[in-house]
């Protein structure tokens, strides 16, 4: 190994506690925005009719409620997109040691390599479906919620 691959190969290996840090903060997000979900849908259930986010912005303009929605749903769609990279990056790391370490015959120093790379992207790609998943519902309610009080402002004109 010349002294750049050398090199490149100490920077990427600083980034796996981080990265590994960045997949738990996720899961623990998606995590916590997965029981607010659950949290939201009890009430929505129990009172469909009533707008839950948007009725304080009522007397504001249509920007600022889709700005309200947008800055709402933001803490999810970055998890959605970014939890798969921090995965496969959480993933690339040990794998370099991994395969140094199969060329050489060492099968258990590749077993130790693979488990928590694999682990790491198994839980980032949970991270990253559960926020797509409330994402993706939270986007219907939200924007239900701002044609209810759109149609209810034509009304009233």
């Amino acid at each position: 190994m010349n002294s750049i691959d050398a090199l490149l190969f100490q920077i990427a290996q600083l980034f796996l506690f981080p990265v590994s840090i960045l997949v738990l903060i996720a899961f623990g997000f998606s995590l916590v925005s997965l029981g607010s979900f659950m949290i939201e849908w009890v009430r929505r259930f129990a009172n469909p009719s009533v707008p839950l986010l948007l009725t304080s912005q009522n007397a504001g303009s249509i920007e600022s409620m889709e700005l309200v929605i947008l800055r709402e749903l933001e803490g999810l769609k970055l998890c959605s997109r970014v939890a798969p990279m921090l995965g496969l990056v959480a993933t690339m790391i040990p794998l370099g040691p991994a395969l140094v370490s199969a060329a050489s015959g060492k099968a258990d120093q590749v077993a130790e390599g693979l488990v928590p790379a694999f682990s790491a992207v198994i839980i980032a790609l949970m991270a990253a479906s559960i926020s797509f998943g409330i994402l993706t519902v939270r986007r219907r309610w939200l924007l239900e919620e701002l044609q209810q009080i759109l149609h209810s402002r034509e009304a009233a004109e």
